[in-house]
This record gives C-alpha cells, sequence and structure tokens, in this order.
C-alpha cells in the first residue's frame, strides 16, 4: 500500500513549526473557551457580562492590530510575534489568579493584544518564507493547524472546567509558553522571499496606500470580510439559535452541523492550496466565495435538517478556499514587512465578526432567520464579484531566496529577479 504523502515535503521548514505554534495557540485558545463564561459567572455577574470578557478580546485584537502591524515594521515579525505568544501566556495564566471579574475583563482585553501581534506577525513571516508557488498550499498547512487545534481545544476545556474552571487559563498559558519557546529556537534561522529583490527599506516596502489600490488587495479584503462575517460571526452566534428554534431539533445537531463544516474544510484546504498555486489565487477566491454564497442561500431558500446539513459541508468547502488564496494575495503584492498590510488584511475579518452578529441579530428580532441568512449571502457576493475583475497575482516577480542567519529581523536580500510572466501588473 502507498503511504500517505507528507503535507509538507518541498516546504520550508519554517511551515512545519508556524502550522505547530498555530496548532498549540487555537488548542489553548479551545480549551479556555468553555471556561470563560463559567469563571466570569463565578464572580456574581450576569450572562451579559459574562459574554463581555470574550468580547472585550475581540475588541482589543481588532483595535490593536494596526500597532501590531507598525512593530512588525519596525523589529521584525519573529520578534512581533515570540512577543505577542509569551504577551497571551502570562496574561492567561495571571487571569487564572484573578480575584474579581474587573480584573479577569482587564487580562483578557491584554490577551487581545497579544493575540494581534502573534496573529499579524505570523501571518507576515508565512507569507515571506514561501516562494508564489507554495504560498497557497502553506497558507492552507497554517490554516489547519489551526482549525484541527480549534477542534481538539474545547473537548479537553470541558474537562478541565469540570475540575476547575481556573485551570484550563494555565493550561493554556504553559501550552503557549512552550510553543513561543519552541518557535523562538526552531525560527533563529530563516530564508526569506523578497519581491523585486530590492533592499527591506521602507521606502521599498509596499505601503498600506498602495496596497489599498490595488484590485486584488480590495478584492482579498472583501473576501476576509464576509469570511469573518459568516464563518466567525454569523455561523457562532445564529446557527445554535437557528437550530433550536428555526429547525425545532435538538442542541446536539449544532454539534452535528459544526462538525461536517470542519471536516469539510479540514479535508479541502490542502486541494485549495493547490488550486490557489497552481490554476491560481483569481480562480480560487471565486470559487471559494460562490460556494460559500450557495451555502448561505440553500440555507435561506430551505430549513430543513438536511439541507442545513449540506450547507453547513458547502460552507466548510468554501471557507477552505476563503482562508487561503486572499492570503496568498497578500503575499503576492507584498514588498518586505508588510505588517500594516496584513494589518488591516486581519481587521478586515474581525470587523466582519464583530458587525456579522449584531446586523443578523437584528434581523432575526424583527423578520427571520431567512433574512439574516440572506444578508449573509449579499455580503459574501461581493468577494468572488470583485476577484473576477482583480489581476491574477501568482505570477508576481519575485528575487531568488536568501538565507539569513540573523533571522527575519534584519533581512539579506539578494539574487536575480524571475521573468515576469503575464497578468502580475497592478492596477
Amino acid at each position: 500500500m502507498r503511504r500517505p504523502s507528507n503535507p509538507f515535503a518541498g516546504m520550508p521548514r519554517e511551515v512545519a513549526v508556524l502550522a505547530a505554534i498555530a496548532f498549540a495557540v487555537a488548542v489553548g485558545f479551545g480549551v479556555v473557551a468553555p471556561a470563560l463564561p463559567v469563571f466570569a459567572r463565578d464572580f456574581g455577574v450576569g450572562h451579559t457580562a459574562a459574554a463581555a470578557v470574550i468580547s472585550a478580546f475581540a475588541l482589543m485584537r481588532f483595535v490593536s492590530a494596526p500597532l501590531a502591524g507598525r512593530l512588525v515594521d519596525r523589529i521584525g515579525e519573529r520578534t512581533v510575534m515570540l512577543a505577542g505568544i509569551f504577551f497571551v501566556a502570562a496574561s492567561s495564566a495571571v487571569a487564572g489568579l484573578a480575584q474579581s471579574y474587573l480584573q479577569l475583563l482587564l487580562l483578557r482585553a491584554v490577551g487581545g493584544v497579544g493575540s494581534a501581534m502573534f496573529t499579524v506577525s505570523a501571518v507576515s513571516l508565512l507569507l515571506r518564507v514561501v516562494d508564489a508557488d507554495r504560498r497557497g498550499r502553506a497558507n492552507g498547512l497554517f490554516q489547519a493547524g489551526f482549525l484541527i487545534g480549534g477542534l481538539m481545544g474545547p473537548v479537553a476545556g470541558g474537562l478541565l472546567t469540570e475540575l476547575s474552571p481556573r485551570l484550563p487559563f494555565f493550561v493554556y498559558g504553559a501550552t503557549l509558553a512552550v510553543a513561543g519557546t519552541i518557535g523562538a529556537l526552531a525560527l533563529a534561522r530563516t530564508t526569506l522571499h523578497e519581491r523585486l529583490g530590492r533592499q527591506d527599506d521602507e521606502a521599498n516596502r509596499t505601503s498600506l496606500r498602495e496596497a489599498l489600490r490595488h484590485r486584488a488587495y480590495q478584492a482579498a479584503l472583501v473576501s476576509n470580510f464576509g469570511t469573518g462575517w459568516a464563518l466567525f460571526g454569523v455561523r457562532s452566534s445564529l446557527i445554535p439559535l437557528f437550530v433550536v428554534e428555526g429547525l425545532k431539533v435538538g442542541a446536539i445537531w449544532t454539534g452535528v452541523g459544526f462538525l461536517a463544516g470542519s471536516v469539510a474544510q479540514a479535508l479541502s484546504l490542502v486541494s485549495a492550496g493547490k488550486v490557489a498555486d497552481q490554476a491560481g489565487r483569481r480562480p480560487a477566491m471565486i470559487l471559494g466565495g460562490s460556494v460559500a454564497f450557495a451555502a448561505m442561500v440553500v440555507v435561506t431558500v430551505s430549513s430543513t435538517l438536511p439541507t442545513y446539513l449540506l450547507a453547513m459541508g458547502l460552507f466548510g468547502v468554501g471557507a477552505a478556499f476563503l482562508g487561503v488564496a486572499p492570503g496568498a494575495v497578500i503575499g503576492d503584492i507584498m514588498r518586505g514587512r508588510g505588517g500594516q498590510v496584513v494589518a488591516v488584511f486581519q481587521m478586515s475579518s474581525d470587523l466582519g465578526a464583530i458587525a456579522g452578529p449584531l446586523v443578523a441579530g437584528v434581523l432575526v428580532d424583527n423578520l427571520s432567520f431567512g433574512s439574516a441568512f440572506g444578508a449573509t449571502a449579499a455580503i459574501l457576493v461581493f468577494g468572488p464579484l470583485l476577484a473576477l475583475r482583480m489581476p491574477e497575482t501568482r505570477y508576481a516577480r519575485q528575487a531568488e531566496p536568501v538565507d539569513d542567519p540573523s533571522g527575519p529581523d534584519e533581512p539579506t536580500l539578494g539574487g536575480r529577479a524571475r521573468p515576469e510572466e503575464s497578468g502580475g501588473g497592478q492596477t
């Protein structure tokens, strides 16, 4: 029998390291998730205040992303990423010792700042350690680390919370500390790929203003906003209510639907990366956005259990493509450190995750579940529409890689530029 192929074969070792760190971060976050509201309620606060602990983390992650981007541009990806990991680790461990609701709230808010530092810097580093031929697959493997870790974490978190709602915070802090230490050692040397072979000084980096004028960047932002709105916002906040109140079935079907979507997404990530690398970012974004749009249309027009499960599976496939291709676009158009470019890209998803549940909740309260899902479908359709008019960035010219013994914080550039192929121009 043929042995299963190694998905990391041919990839720089940094991709496996970053995927492992993403897995550890996701496991830890999932471990804490079941404990957060329970721990907050132990201080005698209401349900709204308990939910605010979760919102504080997301809000601070959103507002601190521009600062994280500027830090990446100034001191480098690896330094900011490791600082962010240990920032979250320390704040989480101390949160487990919180003696009041206010302390818990403030410490989770501080953790959101560290999360923004980690996410922006890790994505920026990932996009620079792989060349264009493998950027989609590398992004898929990185996303798979988050996805698999996110599936495993809540199971362990539920068991730990039964013992003590404080215990998951200590486990999360320890997990991140180990991941950060491994990352510090394994990422001491990296190989960076610099577009156009220019020196990585401030004048030659891709500015945010320059990126915003690029139609591919615009399409990536809109696609990522739709992903945040639907995947991290509406799916998490509305689907559990829809299953119980709309479908009139047991809450267990919420978990079944989420599992179907997650499995479909996990199984599609590697294929999505290959499509983005071989066929191009543009067709991958069009395909992913179209499938996600179709999933929302299905659940909008039909409120039955089979169509709900079908929609969740379809959405998982669409989410895989939308989790890979837009990120690859960012790497294609970036020169040098792209902290602010990556930060705004990440903020677009966070903004969707914040706005989606609010708008969907208003629509459900005043109209119906169908109207909320229909609005989500309308948001998702803008991504593939903009992708139709964007240039293909897969063929952007890029310099040969250079091994940098000092790490990504002080890159050494050089090598000849690759011959430019058609389709890589900017608008």
